[in-house]
């Protein structure tokens, strides 16, 4: 099965995770993953929750990295246009990708903070500190690896599985191995 693998350069600017999020849509998309489907509610939950986390707290450029499973051809791209918003073009490439298998797709975001991801009390009226306890509850797989001078954090999810409890306990019901844990990315 051919994985295709397609990237997105990210400034280290909090509106970032907007175009992010679009850019990733639009991507699923071209793969006939309709955006309102659970898979996709889900990877576009995930790809926020990274690009935030790199943005906010590593004040360094990032890469969005994208594996998909099942492309026969390469999904629309806006490489060949120039940038509205003064962003470097994405890149997409069809490139077999490291680590995922097939029927799993791989989100990663890699930036140049080589800070690992540490775990981070975030109390029960705080409004951040929950985005990786979300990963962890959402994703089959994730996890975070040195990259260059920086680290990249993934994340994997089987397209074949559905959301089951562990979104119930990223939404504040059920018991999570990280029950009054936080982790954030630094």
């Amino acid at each position: 099965m051919q994985v295709l693998q397609v990237q997105l350069e990210i400034r280290p600017d909090p509106t970032e995770v907007g175009r992010a999020r679009r850019w990733a849509r639009s991507r699923l998309a071209g793969l006939g993953i309709a955006a309102d489907e659970p898979l996709a509610e889900t990877l576009i939950l995930l790809v926020s929750e990274l690009v935030t986390n790199a943005v906010v707290h590593t004040g360094h450029a990032a890469v969005l990295r994208l594996s998909l499973p099942g492309a026969t051809a390469a999904p629309p791209t806006d490489a060949g246009a120039p940038p509205t918003d003064g962003a470097v073009p994405p890149t997409d490439a069809a490139v077999p990708p490291e680590a995922p298998t097939a029927g799993t797709v791989r989100v990663e975001v890699a930036d140049g903070s080589s800070r690992a991801p540490v775990p981070r009390c975030a109390g029960s009226d705080a409004t951040g500190g929950r985005g990786l306890a979300l990963v962890d509850c959402l994703a089959d797989r994730w996890g975070w690896s040195p990259e260059g001078a920086g680290k990249s954090i993934w994340c994997e999810l089987d397209r074949c599985t559905r959301p089951g409890q562990s979104a119930a306990v990223a939404y504040g019901s059920g018991l999570s191995a990280y029950e009054g844990v936080a982790f954030e990315a630094v």
